[in-house]
């Protein structure tokens, strides 16, 4: 009983502290994705823009 009630008193003068990586880390995520994002149609862009010049007309 007495360690439940040290670890509560723990708590509130302490409360644990909040992981502030969450918002960055994200960020980076969303960033990244973009960035795949915009390669992957550039690069299907050219692909498509290449077999269209290459077609017989």
């Amino acid at each position: 009983m007495s360690q439940h009630l040290h670890r509560l008193v723990g708590l509130i003068v302490a409360p644990p502290r909040r992981n502030e990586r969450g918002l960055s880390q994200s960020t980076e995520n969303a960033i990244l994705l973009a960035g795949a994002v915009a390669i992957a149609i550039l690069v299907i862009g050219a692909v498509t823009a290449y077999v269209t010049a290459r077609l017989p007309k």
